[in-house]
């Protein structure tokens, strides 16, 4: 059984690795998880991500839940912001479309133009 200091240290350690207002100077990627994400399969694409980030050890990348973000027909929706760039926002993203956002993206820098909600509209 853990002391009440010794639970009072995790429970700091895990919302200052959590508290993405907290930290700005790194990469957040935010997915949309209200009943519609979720419904469109925004669960294996938060896991795919959440996977890709550990497995890449990438310290400096937050990956976060929202609700509704008010596109329904674009979901599963994934939002990169990288300090110092305007947010990307990726539609109708899959498992395997998330591991290329977090690949080329998140550690490359490079945009996923094709997986944007610009190229959606075309």
């Amino acid at each position: 059984m853990k002391t009440l200091k010794e639970l009072e240290e995790i429970r700091k350690k895990t919302l200052d690795s959590i508290n993405i207002r907290k930290d700005r100077t790194g990469t957040r990627v935010v997915v949309g998880m209200a009943t519609c994400g979720i419904a469109a399969g925004a669960r294996p694409v938060l896991l795919s991500i959440m996977d890709e980030v550990k497995k890449n050890n990438l310290a400096d990348v937050v990956v976060a839940q929202t609700g509704c973000i008010g596109m329904c027909r674009f979901e599963p929706i994934v939002e990169v912001y990288k300090p110092g760039e305007e947010k990307i926002t990726y539609v109708k993203v899959t498992a395997a479309k998330a591991l290329r956002i977090v690949n080329e993206h998140v550690m490359q820098g490079k945009v996923v133009d094709e997986y944007t909600i610009g190229a959606e509209d075309k």
